[in-house]
């Protein structure tokens, strides 16, 4: 048994003291089972907590917020069972995924679909989490929508296009340098090369409309073309951002009919993002959804922890996982 922990907030990566450590007896509460974690995401959400960029982080403590294993102890129907999570309180306000063991409600677990691993069940955590929250605030596509993604192909971004194409939506992603989308859809997606005019290439394909839906992985680069880009009526889900202040055209908010959906992940603990999990499985079962691929070059073993937690820092394109087993 072991995990990893971080013992100080870092002034920097390269002043993260990352430890490889026995891990001790979990106690276990009524309700609790414990998970043998095979797979743990690293997430920059993790890498930033580390370095100490969540306000309400607690110290020492051990990173992670996604995961998958195997129920050892609980309740005997599921002992034995693979299952993976998520949660916005693990790894910040208490200790997370990147150890041997982890202590969870038992409403905090969800069964593996069939046709993922186990490993690939450990990296959909956050990115699902995250996009399927912003469409559950707004209302899911309708097959009659349009939705434009910006950031298309980061890991939000990704997770955001299968779920609208899986709606049944018109779906558009904006890529940087005429990249294609690197994801998986359920059906076509057309792609938006950034330095070009967003909006006006939205509205020209959808006859003057424009996005019913904007999902806007990055916030301020892209907040601008966005606003331009959205039908009367329509909605954009803000999840991130670089500078905090942007300039916002009030009449035109109220004249559109816009609505501004924020959402943070880390507000859903481990109940609350297996609920949000859950609603996604019959599309992963389905085929509808498919898993990020995890690359054996993409998956670290806890001595190399410090490697991954660097990658993902320096905005590796794959999905980085820890094997824990």
């Amino acid at each position: 048994m072991s995990r990893l922990v971080v013992l100080h907030k870092a002034a920097g990566i390269d002043d993260l003291e990352l430890v490889l450590e026995p891990q001790p007896p979990l106690p276990r509460g009524d309700g609790e089972v414990l998970v043998e974690v095979h797979y743990a995401a690293v997430n920059p959400s993790d890498v930033k907590a580390a370095l100490g960029a969540m306000a309400h982080a607690v110290w020492p403590r051990t990173p992670g917020r996604d995961w998958a294993g195997v129920v050892r102890e609980g309740p005997v129907e599921l002992i034995g069972h693979e299952v993976f999570g998520s949660g916005g309180d693990l790894g910040i306000t208490r200790d997370g995924t990147h150890a041997r063991h982890l202590v969870l409600p038992r409403e905090a677990l969800v069964a593996r679909p069939a046709p993922l691993t186990l490993a690939e069940a450990g990296g959909i955590g956050v990115p699902f989490v995250t996009a399927q929250e912003g469409f559950r605030r707004t209302g899911a596509p309708l097959p009659t929508e349009v939705v434009l993604v910006m950031g298309g192909n980061g890991n939000v971004g990704q997770a955001a296009v299968q779920i609208a194409a899986m709606h049944g939506a018109t779906v558009f992603a904006v890529t940087r340098g005429h990249a294609p989308y690197a994801g998986h859809a359920s059906a076509p997606v057309r792609t938006i090369d950034a330095s070009d005019d967003v909006a006006a290439v939205v509205r020209a394909a959808t006859g003057g409309h424009g996005a019913d839906i904007v999902y806007n992985t990055v916030g301020s680069p892209y907040f601008a073309a966005a606003n331009l880009a959205m039908a009367g009526g329509g909605r954009q889900i803000l999840i991130s951002t670089l500078d905090r202040a942007v300039p916002f055209d009030i009449r035109a908010f109220y004249r559109g009919r816009h609505t501004y959906v924020g959402v943070d992940s880390l507000a859903l603990d481990s109940r609350a993002s297996a609920a949000v999990l859950r609603e996604l499985v019959p599309g992963f079962a389905s085929g509808q959804l498919q898993p990020f691929e995890i690359r054996n070059e993409a998956c670290y073993t806890p001595d190399r922890a410090a490697a991954a937690y660097r990658a993902v820092l320096a905005g590796a394109r794959e999905r980085i996982v820890l094997r824990m087993t």
